[in-house]
């Protein structure tokens, strides 16, 4: 070797990786495309005929794009009024669920007062009750209060949130204590420390919170199925199990439905990915 290459700080050496950790993202790669499979052909599907879908051999990519087939689902069923039901359950519960568990999870990692502990381990073990066991009660319980079929039982249902409460409180408690102390001492409330402190200081955990909620309200089949009946009210998924009963053998026009219902939790995700990861990689880190 020459002089001049031993003297080179950016020689070879420097970028050689190890054999295991080129395997592992081989393997990461090959598990990552074997996931995206039923997504890339539920996308192919939609932009076929029918008799192309099930064609064999399977052809990954139409000889014609159907573009006809996204406009022929919002003729078929109220498909707009479906998704506005949607977007104003998801949108609601999602600011008004980020917006409890934020309150209570501040209480329970900033406030002391006697029985915080016993009683956030009594908040957190409702996540262990399975829905069904107390289903019949809250829904005599939302008919009793004249809330049946209508969209603000499904926000008064899903108002509050065991999980985002001990989210948010993970995320508090690595925020030094002192910062509240001297937000104290200069005089500021508790509302305030939550607003101008707590809560810039925790945009990933919000973040992972409004992904986490809003995919789980804009996919959630069995409260508005038990909760909603009026055809005004429903919405996208009791819709599009409507759709599929009056649609069962036009398998193009089932995937094009399908992959509109994914749009806007893909925007709420791609939006958001850059806060949720950072939370996922900072949640284990003290302040």
């Amino acid at each position: 070797m020459s002089q001049a290459a031993a003297n080179n700080p950016m020689n070879e050496s420097h970028f050689r990786l190890p054999i295991g950790k080129i395997l592992l993202y081989i393997v990461l790669i090959a598990l990552s495309a074997f996931t995206l499979i039923p997504f890339v052909w539920m996308i192919s599907a939609s932009l076929k005929l029918d008799r192309e879908v099930f064609a064999f051999p399977m052809k990954w990519i139409p000889e014609t794009f159907h573009w006809e087939n996204y406009t022929l689902i919002w003729s078929k069923v109220p498909m707009l009024t479906y998704f506005k039901n949607t977007a104003i359950i998801a949108i609601c519960v999602t600011f008004i669920q980020t917006l409890t568990s934020s309150f209570a999870a501040y209480a329970f990692a900033k406030l002391n007062f006697r029985g915080r502990n016993v009683l956030f381990l009594c908040y957190i073990g409702t996540i262990a009750v399975p829905w069904q066991a107390y289903m019949l009660p809250q829904f005599i319980l939302m008919r009793s209060m004249g809330l049946y079929d209508r969209l603000l039982a499904i926000m008064v249902l899903q108002a509050f949130s065991a999980f985002g409460v001990f989210l948010m409180r993970q995320f508090y408690q690595n925020i030094p204590n002192e910062l509240c102390e001297a937000a104290r001492i200069d005089g500021l409330s508790e509302y305030g420390i939550w607003l101008r402190i707590m809560l810039p200081l925790s945009t990933a955990a919000i973040a992972t919170l409004v992904i986490f909620t809003f995919v789980g309200t804009w996919n959630d089949y069995m409260g508005p199925m038990i909760y909603l009946t009026r055809e005004e009210n429903k919405t996208i998924q009791v819709g599009l199990r409507r759709f599929i009963q009056e649609n069962s053998s036009d398998y193009h026009l089932i995937m094009a439905a399908s992959v509109v219902s994914l749009v806007p939790v893909s925007i709420v995700f791609l939006a958001l990915q850059r806060y949720f990861i950072e939370g996922i990689a900072t949640s284990g880190l003290k302040g």
